[in-house]
């Protein structure tokens, strides 16, 4: 029986819903103070509905959109939680100032522009081997 969307989920849940593995839910835990779900009892987790969109978006900035660490954190330090909830839903924050991000730090143009290719050739397969694993 599956939850209905309100409902919490334990960490194992939210981490088959984002397709993330449980330690690296915990390591953001230590990483951004912003992910805080609720802890019964045993120190067992419990994330709502907006702490895996939170989560959600943690994800795409990363894994997505080449954000560091630092830039989220910084991120959600100048713009506020929404810009995270932004970014779970498709669309990039535009932050108002500038993010420690991989494409900065590259000043060679050619160079720059290889790893931009190279990039979305790895997004566009891992979206791809995505959906051949949801189809199984």
């Amino acid at each position: 029986m599956a939850k209905g969307p309100e409902a919490f989920r334990t960490i194992s849940e939210a981490a088959d819903e984002l397709g993330t593995p449980q330690h690296v839910l915990r390591f953001w835990e230590t990483k951004f103070s912003f992910i805080r779900p609720m802890k019964r009892a045993g120190g067992r987790r419990f994330y709502r509905p907006q702490d895996i969109t939170v989560l959600r978006g943690v994800k795409t900035l990363l894994h997505v959109h080449g954000y560091s660490i630092k830039g989220v954190q910084k991120l959600h330090k100048d713009e506020g939680l929404h810009c995270l909830i932004e970014a779970a839903a498709g669309r990039v924050p535009r932050p108002s100032g500038a993010l420690p991000r991989l494409d900065t730090l590259i000043k060679d143009a050619r160079s720059r522009q290889g790893l931009v290719q190279a990039r979305s050739e790895l997004v566009a397969a891992k979206l791809r081997l995505d959906t051949l694993l949801a189809s199984h």
